[in-house]
């Protein structure tokens, strides 16, 4: 299967369906970045901290990495920043488009998957906001390298993603009947993993196909492609039944020195 056609047209769906990730930020929220008034999540409900930016954002270079959907890169456009937003579905870039229309923006927007970034020269970009999303490719370390090579020394990467323990249960079940069933290993993959009755019933309702990967490959990930790891916080979703016990959601800042 071709993984990056299948996400993407999931994710155009998903825009049409009006999944939270899709819905863009409102006049009010861009106003309110213009005047320094802001803030973007990287993981479903903690503000991703101002320290983690450059102190000024106007003229700063920023790269959107599969993040369209017209929120995190309207915001930092209006707060100054020089934006690109890459992303794999094309209605969700539509997303970022709309919203730099309405709100007098300047948004670059360009279509690709997250592990190719030949579209931009070396150091092209000061910053990488990269909200949770590398769930959606088979493999990770392939988008550190490729943010490390596109990142200007002193640069960083901000990530969100998920906890891969959250693969190891019956993610069906824990969602339907509020039940945590461990049932697969990590690393967790839709195509693998699930049975073929359960793959085909993932495929029938259109939903993006997923892959859970390990710590060693998120966190050592970066490492191994050259980065500092110098934040990171935990988060939760909230009602889901595993953030109970244990947050689900990570995020990390990673410097290119």
């Amino acid at each position: 299967m071709d993984i990056r056609a299948y996400n993407r047209t999931a994710w155009d769906r998903a825009v049409e369906e009006k999944s939270p990730w899709s819905i863009p930020v409102d006049s009010e929220i861009t106003a309110a970045a213009r005047r320094g008034e802001w803030q973007i999540i990287l993981t479903p409900t903690i503000p991703t901290p101002r320290g983690w930016f450059p102190e000024e954002l106007r003229g700063v270079d920023v790269l959107c990495l599969a993040s369209g959907g017209g929120q995190q890169g309207p915001v930092l456009a209006a707060a100054g920043a020089r934006v690109t937003v890459y992303d794999n579905s094309p209605r969700q870039l539509a997303q970022d488009r709309y919203v730099a229309s309405r709100d007098g923006l300047t948004i670059r927007t360009v279509e690709g998957d997250m592990r190719d970034l030949s579209a931009f020269a070396d150091a092209s970009f000061d910053l990488i906001v990269h909200p949770v999303s590398n769930l959606f490719v088979p493999e990770i370390r392939p988008v550190w390298r490729e943010a490390y090579r596109v990142l200007r020394p002193g640069g960083s990467l901000l990530s969100g993603f998920l906890n891969p323990v959250t693969y190891i249960f019956d993610l069906r079940k824990a969602d339907d009947e509020g039940i945590l069933e461990v049932k697969y290993s990590i690393p967790f993959s839709d195509l693998t993993s699930l049975s073929e009755a359960e793959r085909q019933r993932q495929i029938d309702e259109g939903a993006a196909l997923e892959f859970g990967h390990t710590l060693d490959d998120q966190i050592g990930g970066q490492i191994d492609a050259g980065f500092l790891i110098a934040g990171f916080y935990e988060d939760r979703w909230p009602d889901f039944v595993l953030d109970r016990y244990i947050a689900t959601f990570m995020a990390t800042r990673a410097v290119k020195l």
